[in-house]
C-alpha cells in the first residue's frame, strides 16, 4: 500500500477572469440576439411614443407699498394697508382648485379631441376638423365623463358611436344630437372645412369632469421661485400638446391677476360704503349744531360777540386745541364702535380714520387681514372647513378684544378731556365777569367746527376711495409669456436607445449568470482544476449521440474511439515500469453510481485489446452488476461472487470468453448478488484471483463499486496498480470532488487518475475553458458536416 501522502493545498483564488469572459462569450449568439432585440424594442418605443414638451412662463408679484385707498389717507394707510402675501401664499393660490377650474372651464380643456391612427392616437388640439358644441348647461356638462367616436361618411354625414351607452347612429354636421341628458351638435371647426372632415379618420372626443381635469393640471403644474429672486415665480408644465400647455399657463396668469384685482376692489368698495353712512350722520349733526347757533343768537339778540380778554385767550387757547383733537378722536372711535356693534358679522372695517391709538389701528388692520383670508378660503370651501372655523374663532376673539381696546381708549380720552376741562374752567373762573353767553357761543362754534372738519374729511376720503376702485393696480406683472422648449423632455431617444441595447445585453447575461450560479455540476476539464492540481488527469470521453454506438469497434474512427485511444496513450505514460513479469491491474471506480465506470471499463478494455494485448474485465461491483448488459447472457451467470464464497470454483470456471472475433476481450461477470459483499472481499480469494489473472493477461480491468456509497472498493484497493476515477459531465456534483481528493490524501487509492466522461464535444479540454476549440478533433477523416446541417443544428450547438 502506498504511503500516506501528506500535502497541503495552497488556498488561492480559482477565479479566472479570462475563463469567465469566454464562458459567457460561448453564448455570443444569444447575447447578440438580446442586444439587437433590446435595441429594436427601444427603437419602436421611440418611434411610437408621443413626445412630451416642457412649457414655462414667468411673472413678477407686484408689491404695493401702499394700497390705493389707504395710501391716499393722511395717516399713511393704517388699517387699510394689506400685508404683502409671501411667495408661498401666491404659489398656493396659483395651484388652487378654484383658480385652475376657472382656467379649464374658460379654455374648454375638459373636452379633448384625438385622431385615431393605425398604431397610435394623437391629440388634435385646435386641429380637429370638428368640434362639439354643447347645448346642455355647463352645470351638467362639467360632471360628465364620456367618449364619442366620430367617423366621417361624407362631407356632411358621420357616424357617432358611444360605447358606454351603446349608441351608434348616423348624423349630419350641425344636427342637434340628444344622448341621455346631453344635447349637443357636431360642427366643423372652420367654415368650409367639409373636405378636410371627409378625408379625416375617426375622431375621438373625450368629455371629462371639470374637477378631474383640474386635478390633473394641478398635479402636473410646477410653480416655484425663479432663481434667487424673491418676487418672481416660474410656472411650468410638461404635456404632449405644447400649444395646450401655453394656453393654460397664459390664462392661469391672467385669472390670477384678475383675482387679485378683485380682492383689492373689495376693500375699496367696503370703505366707500362706510364713508357714505358716516356722511349721512355727520350732515344731520352739522345741521343740528348750526340750527342751535342760530337759535342762541336769536335768543341773545346778537350776531357777533366781542373777543374775550387777552388773558383768557392766552391761557385757554392751548387747552381748547387739545380738547378739539381729543373730541375729534372720540367721535371717530365712537363711530367705529357703533359700526362694530351694529355691523353684519365678518365685514371689513374702515381704516386710517385719524385715530392716534396705535393699538386700536393695529387690531383693525389684523381684523381686516383675517376677514380677507377667511373670504379667500370660503371661495374654495365651506364654513365647516377646519381652517375657516379657526379663522372664525380668531375673528370673534379679535372683535371682543377690539371692543375692549376701544373702551379703554375712550376712557383714556375722557380722562384727558376732564383734565383739560378743569384747566379751562380754572381759566374761565378768572374771567367771571366775562359774559356767560361768550362761553355758550364758543361751545356751539367748537361743535360746528368739529362737524365741518369731519364732513370735509369724509368727502375727501370718499373721492379717494372711488379713484382707488376705478384704477386698481394689478397684483402681478407677466415677464415671459408661456413658451415651449422645442426639444422633447420625454422620451429621450438616445438615452432610451442606449438603455434598450444595455438591457437587451444584460438580460441574457443575467439569465446566464443565474444559470451558472445554480449549476453545480461538472461540465468540462476546467471544472476539475481543484482536483487535477494533485491528481493526474487521464482524459475525456465525449458525449454519445442518440444514433451512435456506445461500444467501439475495430478500426472505429468515431470521436468516442479516438478519445479512448488518447486514454490508452495517457494510461501508458501513467503506468510504472514493471519489475516483474505480470499483467497490469487497473481498477475503475467513481464516487456514486451512474457516472459511467462500467462503460469506461468495457470500452477501455476493447481499446487495449486492439493492440494485440490479452485483456480481461472483472465485474467487481457485485452489489449492482452492469457488465452483463454488454453480453447476451443473464445476470445470474456464474461469476465473481460465486468464486469468492465457493472454494470449489476455480478461476477458469468463471471466465467468459469473448464472443467478438475482431476484438477479443474475456470477462468475469459479477455473478449472483450476495447478501454479504464486504465480507467476501475481505478474504484472500480476491487477491489469489488477481494473481492468477495477471499471470495470464496483460491487462486486468476491474469494474469496482462506487467509493462513497459502499466500502467494497476500498477493501481491495491495495491490489490495484492503477485506479481510474470516473467523473461524469452534467452529472457529478462539484461538491463531490473533495471526496477523491481526501482518498488521495489518505492513500486509500493507489495510482489514482481522473477520467471525465460524457463531455459535450464543444467543451473538450481548454476549448471549454476559454470558449474555443481546435479546428480538428476526433472526427478527423470522417465526412464533414454540411453548412445547412450546421445552421439547422445552431440552436443545439449553442446550448
Amino acid at each position: 500500500m502506498e504511503d500516506l501522502q501528506e500535502y497541503s493545498e495552497e488556498k488561492e483564488s480559482n477565479f479566472d477572469l479570462k475563463a469567465e469572459i469566454f464562458k459567457y462569450l460561448a453564448y455570443w449568439k444569444w447575447l447578440l440576439l438580446g442586444f439587437l432585440l433590446g435595441g429594436l424594442l427601444a427603437f419602436l418605443y421611440n418611434r411610437y411614443t408621443i413626445p412630451r414638451y416642457w412649457s414655462e412662463a414667468s411673472m413678477m408679484i407686484v408689491k404695493d407699498n401702499q394700497s390705493g385707498v389707504a395710501g391716499a389717507l393722511p395717516s399713511g394707510g393704517g388699517f387699510l394697508t394689506l400685508e404683502e402675501n409671501s411667495l408661498d401664499n401666491q404659489i398656493v393660490t396659483l395651484k388652487s382648485q378654484r383658480l385652475v377650474k376657472k382656467v379649464v372651464e374658460d379654455l374648454n380643456h375638459n373636452i379633448s379631441y384625438f385622431i385615431e391612427g393605425k398604431v397610435i392616437t394623437t391629440e388634435a388640439y385646435k386641429t380637429s376638423p370638428v368640434i362639439i358644441d354643447f347645448i346642455t348647461h355647463d352645470s351638467i356638462v362639467n360632471y360628465v365623463s364620456e367618449s364619442f367616436f366620430v367617423t366621417p361618411v361624407s362631407s356632411t354625414d358621420f357616424t357617432l358611436v358611444n360605447e358606454n351607452l351603446n349608441y351608434n347612429k348616423s348624423h349630419k354636421l350641425g344636427e342637434v344630437i340628444s344622448i341621455g341628458e346631453l344635447h349637443f351638435t357636431i360642427v366643423p371647426r372652420k367654415t368650409g372645412a367639409s373636405s378636410s372632415f371627409q378625408n379625416a379618420g375617426t375622431i375621438r372626443i373625450d368629455v371629462n369632469p371639470l374637477d378631474q381635469v383640474a386635478a390633473e393640471y394641478i398635479s402636473a403644474l410646477v410653480v416655484a421661485p425663479k432663481g434667487k429672486a424673491l418676487d418672481i415665480l416660474s410656472l411650468s408644465i410638461i404635456q404632449a400638446e405644447s400649444d395646450k400647455s401655453e394656453d393654460f399657463l397664459n390664462n392661469l396668469m391672467f385669472q390670477f391677476n384678475e383675482d387679485g384685482v378683485a380682492d383689492k376692489r373689495q376693500v375699496a368698495l367696503n370703505t366707500t360704503e362706510f364713508i357714505e353712512e358716516r356722511l349721512e350722520i355727520i350732515t344731520m349733526e352739522l345741521d343740528t349744531v348750526e340750527g342751535g347757533m342760530a337759535d342762541f343768537k336769536r335768543e341773545n339778540q346778537f350776531m357777533d360777540v366781542a373777543s374775550g380778554a387777552n388773558q383768557y385767550l392766552s391761557k385757554s387757547t392751548m387747552a381748547e386745541e387739545e380738547i378739539f383733537d381729543l373730541e375729534l378722536q372720540m367721535q371717530v372711535i365712537s363711530s367705529i364702535e357703533d359700526l362694530i356693534n351694529r355691523r353684519e358679522s365678518y365685514r371689513l372695517l374702515p381704516t386710517n380714520m385719524g385715530i392716534d391709538a396705535v393699538e386700536v389701528s393695529g387690531l383693525i388692520s389684523t381684523y381686516n387681514e383675517l376677514i380677507l383670508e377667511r373670504n379667500a378660503l370660503l371661495r374654495n370651501g365651506t364654513e365647516e372647513n377646519p381652517a375657516v372655523e379657526r379663522l372664525t374663532a380668531e375673528l370673534d376673539s379679535l372683535r371682543e378684544n377690539l371692543k375692549d381696546n376701544i373702551e379703554s381708549t375712550k376712557d383714556a380720552l375722557n380722562i384727558q378731556l376732564a383734565e383739560l376741562n378743569q384747566l379751562d374752567s380754572r381759566a374761565q373762573a378768572k374771567f367771571s365777569t366775562f359774559p356767560g353767553m361768550e362761553k355758550g357761543m364758543r361751545g356751539i362754534e367748537r361743535q360746528q367746527l368739529i362737524k365741518e372738519e369731519l364732513y370735509l374729511f369724509l368727502l375727501q376720503r370718499r373721492e379717494e376711495a372711488a379713484i382707488e376702485f376705478a384704477v386698481t393696480s394689478p397684483v402681478a406683472k407677466i415677464i415671459d409669456p408661456a413658451y415651449t422648449v422645442p426639444t422633447p423632455v420625454d422620451p429621450k431617444p438616445w438615452l432610451i436607445l442606449t438603455g434598450g441595447f444595455l438591457v437587451g445585453l444584460l438580460l441574457p447575461l443575467i439569465v446566464l449568470f443565474v444559470r451558472f450560479m445554480l449549476d453545480t455540476k461538472v461540465h468540462h476539464k476546467g471544472d476539475l482544476s481543484s482536483l487535477t492540481k494533485n491528481i493526474p488527469f487521464l482524459g475525456e470521453v465525449p458525449q454519445i449521440a442518440n444514433e451512435s454506438e456506445e461500444v467501439i469497434q475495430l478500426n472505429d474512427r468515431s470521436p468516442l474511439a479516438e478519445s479512448f485511444r488518447i486514454l490508452r496513450t495517457n494510461l501508458a505514460y501513467l503506468m510504472k515500469a514493471k519489475k516483474e513479469n505480470r499483467g497490469e491491474i487497473i481498477f475503475v471506480t467513481s464516487t456514486i453510481k451512474g457516472e459511467g465506470k462500467t462503460f469506461i471499463s468495457y470500452n477501455l478494455a476493447r481499446t487495449l485489446a486492439t493492440t494485440n494485448k490479452r485483456v480481461i474485465i472483472l465485474g467487481a461491483d457485485i452489489r449492482n452488476p452492469k457488465l452483463h448488459r454488454y453480453l447476451d447472457v443473464p445476470m445470474e451467470t456464474q461469476g465473481l461472487s460465486d468464486y469468492l464464497y465457493n472454494l470449489d470454483i476455480s478461476s477458469s470456471d468463471i471466465i467468459t470468453s469473448s464472443q467478438d472475433k475482431e476484438i477479443k476481450v474475456d470477462l468475469i461477470l459479477s455473478g449472483v448478488i450476495p447478501p454479504n459483499p464486504a465480507e467476501l472481499f475481505m478474504n484472500d480469494r480476491m487477491e489469489i484471483l488477481l494473481k492468477e489473472l495477471s499471470a495470464t493477461y496483460d491487462y486486468i480491468i476491474v469494474d469496482t463499486a462506487p467509493t462513497m456509497i459502499v466500502t467494497d472498493t476500498l477493501l481491495i484497493s491495495p491490489l490495484a496498480d492503477t485506479t481510474l476515477y470516473v467523473t461524469r459531465a452534467g452529472y457529478t456534483d462539484k461538491k463531490l470532488l473533495d471526496f477523491p481528493k481526501e482518498l488521495k490524501q489518505q492513500g486509500k487509492l493507489k495510482g489514482l487518475a481522473i477520467v471525465l466522461n460524457d463531455v459535450d464535444y464543444s467543451k473538450f479540454s481548454y476549448g471549454a475553458k476559454y470558449g474555443y476549440n481546435y479546428g480538428y478533433g476526433y472526427g478527423y477523416g470522417v465526412n464533414k458536416e454540411s453548412k445547412w446541417k450546421k445552421l439547422f443544428n445552431w440552436g443545439k450547438a449553442s446550448k
